[in-house]
């Protein structure tokens, strides 16, 4: 049953080419910290872990923990930077965990469909390639322990 359902989240994802939102069974940090690991794990390089709701603090202003995991693939993001050098804007990939106004604690991240509709680029196989990754990385990340 969960595989159909990831299947299906994934494919209404692809066609709605919007920010994809997934529930995590862990709090912010352990969740955001799984992110770093698996990604690390599968050869991706972590560029940073941002704090947005550190940095809120800093400012007296206040936030739901939150936390932006930043990383990527040199190799796949050059290749689709030489297609097109605005693909750097919206590279690394990353992924948003927050706490939402429930109280629930969730991931959210682009697929890589989305950079091929904001930019020039003939790489479906590159995209299903973010597409599949994206998806197992927020899956293991928020797995609930018993899963």
């Amino acid at each position: 049953m969960k595989k159909i359902t990831l299947i299906l989240a994934m494919t209404l994802s692809l066609m709605a080419n919007e920010i994809i939102l997934q529930e995590s069974c862990t709090d912010v940090r352990t969740t955001a910290n799984n992110i770093k690991n698996i990604v690390a794990t599968k050869g991706l390089t972590v560029f940073a872990i941002i704090n947005h709701s550190g940095n809120a603090k800093m400012v007296d202003m206040k936030l739901n923990e939150s936390k932006m995991v930043i990383f990527g693939n040199p190799k796949l993001g050059t290749a689709l930077m030489q297609q097109d050098m605005t693909v750097g804007l919206d590279l690394p990939l990353r992924i948003l965990v927050f706490k939402d106004k429930d109280g629930k604690v969730k991931m959210a991240y682009r697929d890589g469909s989305w950079l091929a509709s904001k930019h020039v680029l003939d790489a479906p196989k590159k995209e299903q390639k973010i597409n599949k990754a994206m998806a197992m990385f927020v899956q293991k990340a928020g797995q609930c322990s018993k899963d």
